[in-house]
């Protein structure tokens, strides 16, 4: 047995077989084959093995992510049966009596070249499908395995470098019971995503992908942030019993479901969501979820080849705002750059991604696509509590700008007889450490703010969220990210509007006594970390997390402020 030490980044024990998910090596070498028709024959064989795989992707991608996505598979498939393509490949190979594999890339590489270079969007979309489909007929000719999430059949936990936000989102929950990965933090998406889907999971390993083998037993432990490889039977036991105990406790907490959250002193707070999908939903009322303080609208332009169109939009809205009946729901308008990107937008590559073209400083140069989103946003808006948050907000004039959109394509709709609700809230994401600072006149003209800590703590710190070797400087607790909140909170309250804050640290259990403390009104969080926080809020007394709080903000290490917390709340 052996072990890794990562980053404890979605809590849970969880115990199956190692499925390894990276990219396979598909390099070979071009040889003259004696047997030209058999050469044909083993191409054939191949072509016919993808096509039974991209059938069985379809069916579970249609089942489980909607039509629209398995229409990517329906293309490739089409590619596979396009005698422009496959004859040129056979003939290459009796002709020049090559490889299978030398053939089929020659071919598909000319065909690629010709389509990026076509200015037609649909011709270069088709590039990509070969290139797909290239890779995957390759991999049979070589029998080397290309893993794929969606085809995962049996309990597994999933061995990555990396999990992009498409590749987490096509895991099944079923089947794929954690994953551990070599890079990434607490706040990486894939870390995220993985909270709200309930499965346990450990990053930063930095070696999951070279120890691990597939086939391997592996317990991640989500809890302590260690990766067991091949345990004992004994550490089996053990850690079967630890998540016996795990599940007790759940059980417990799910006595409040239908709970109010109050204070040992009778302060109510709202516990409010995070979702990515309006299939989130479930999880947010089966943990008595008091609203949607964050709807991560970017999963609706992921994992897919062009724009989803604005009624495509609207019913997601729409299936959301119904779903919460009447209790608030906060919409991010789009959020792409950083580490989520968008392939099909051919943005720029830039050397600071996180700090560069994003957000809402890319919708307001693309506002066709903004304008689409903000439509589809007040169509849906007579369908709930709506309320509207632009994220990346720096300045006062690029809210105004945001406002003054939404303005315009809210009196076009109604000039068009369209029912729009009114009174929507405008509310701006308080991520930039200017924007704290200046919380208190954005207060004169934002309806609220959300405070969101993953990106606040990483520019305030100077330290990348998702770089494993400076993980050490995201501290929710340091003293200054404790003194931007309050500013951020006061400003609110003077002007009479609410503050919230969506980021991870709003669930974090050392930091929501401080939290209640500073008078934060909303804590939104990942559905599976409400009913903890329930709990852990109704035995705090407010008026000693208040004091607490004032201390915190004069302490000077963030050691010294969770040693407090610890003391203050026996933790």
């Amino acid at each position: 047995m052996s072990f890794l030490n990562g980053i404890a980044a979605s809590s849970g024990i969880a115990i199956a077989k190692a499925y390894r998910l990276v990219e396979p090596d598909l390099s070979f070498d071009k040889k003259t084959v004696e047997n030209a028709d058999q050469e044909v024959e083993r191409f054939q064989s191949a072509l016919a093995e993808s096509k039974g795989e991209l059938e069985v992707i379809r069916d579970n991608a249609n089942k489980d992510l909607g039509a629209d996505k398995a229409a990517i598979f329906d293309a490739h498939l089409l590619v596979l049966s396009d005698p422009e393509l496959i004859s040129p490949i056979e003939d290459k190979i009796k002709t020049d009596k090559v490889n299978a594999e030398s053939a089929l890339k020659e071919t598909a590489d000319m065909f690629i070249a010709m389509f990026e270079q076509m200015d037609n969007e649909y011709m270069k979309e088709r590039a990509a499908d070969i290139r797909d489909v290239t890779k995957r007929v390759l991999s049979h000719l070589l029998g080397v395995q290309i893993a794929n999430p969606s085809m995962i059949a049996e309990e597994v936990i999933i061995i990555a470098e990396d999990l992009t936000p498409s590749d987490t989102a096509q895991l099944n929950r079923q089947f794929v019971k954690g994953f551990t990965t070599d890079i990434g933090g607490r706040t990486s998406h894939s870390a995220i995503m993985a909270r709200s889907m309930e499965i346990p999971a450990v990053v930063g390993t930095k070696e999951s992908t070279k120890q691990i083998k597939n086939g391997d037993l592996v317990i991640v432990d989500g809890l302590k942030g260690l990766v067991h490889i091949n345990p004992t039977p004994e550490a089996v036991v053990e850690y079967k019993e630890e998540h016996r105990k795990l599940e007790e406790q759940k059980a417990e907490w799910a006595k409040l479901v239908n709970e109010k959250s109050v204070s040992a002193d009778g302060h109510h707070v709202e516990l409010a969501a995070n979702i990515g999908t309006p299939k989130d939903l479930k999880g947010v009322v089966e943990n008595g979820g008091e609203g949607i303080g964050l709807y991560r609208t970017e999963f609706l332009y992921m994992g897919r080849d062009q724009l989803p169109t604005e009624e495509e939009q609207f019913e997601s809205y729409k299936a959301v705002l119904e779903g919460m009946s009447g209790k608030p729901v906060v919409v991010r308008t789009l959020d792409i750059g950083g580490d989520k990107e968008l392939p099909y937008l051919n943005l720029p590559k830039e050397m600071n991604p996180f700090l560069g073209f994003r957000a809402i400083r890319l919708c307001l140069e693309e506002q066709d696509m903004f304008r689409t989103q903000l439509r589809a946003l007040l169509r849906a808006s007579t369908y709930g509590n709506l309320k509207i948050m632009f994220p990346m907000i720096a300045t006062l004039d690029e809210f105004r700008q945001g406002k003054a959109i939404l303005e315009e394509e809210k009196q076009k709709l109604i000039s068009e007889g369209t029912e729009v609700a009114g009174n929507i809230e405008i509310g701006i994401m308080v991520e930039i450490p200017s924007t704290a600072v200046m919380a208190e006149q954005f207060a004169k003209e934002v309806d609220f703010f959300s405070v969101g800590t993953n990106d606040l703590i990483q520019y305030t710190m100077a330290a990348d969220r998702m770089n494993e070797r400076v993980s050490y400087l995201y501290q929710p607790y340091n003293p200054a990210i404790l003194r931007l909140v309050k500013m951020v909170i006061d400003a609110a309250h003077k002007e009479g509007k609410w503050a919230g804050m969506c980021g991870e640290m709003a669930g974090d259990e050392t930091a929501i006594p401080l939290l209640l403390g500073l008078g934060l009104d909303e804590f939104s969080m990942s559905a599976t970390s409400i009913l903890k926080a329930r709990s852990q809020i109704s035995q705090l007394n407010k008026k000693d997390m208040e004091a607490l709080a004032e201390k915190a903000l004069h302490m000077n290490t963030a050691e010294e402020v969770v040693q407090a917390v610890k003391d203050a709340t026996k933790l």
